[in-house]
């Protein structure tokens, strides 16, 4: 199992810290550090659609119009961070908490 996310993020860490309770050992995957796989961001588009974007983000207000019209795949390719956050997979199926 693994919590992909950020190491810094709140929610993040309550999801890691609930899981531990609840008996199971994540790992936690920093996004921001690691980046994320072509794979990975196939399977989160599909997972979520245009809801893989947390529209929230400082990251996302900093984006130009121009960058914020663009598909969700590219954008998690360059901006990692923008992804909703926290997710779980698991045995290849991609969940929130």
């Amino acid at each position: 199992m693994r919590v992909l996310g950020l190491k810094n993020c709140d929610t993040t860490r309550k999801a890691v810290k609930a899981l531990k309770e609840q008996g199971h050992e994540p790992l936690l995957v920093d996004v921001r550090a690691e980046g994320l796989s072509e794979a990975e961001i196939a399977a989160l588009v599909e997972a979520f659609g245009d809801k893989a974007i947390n529209r929230a983000s400082a990251t996302w207000r900093g984006l130009s119009e121009d960058e914020k019209a663009r598909p969700a795949a590219g954008l998690l390719k360059d901006h990692p961070a923008l992804m909703k956050r926290p997710v779980i997979e698991e045995g290849g199926r991609y969940r929130r908490p």
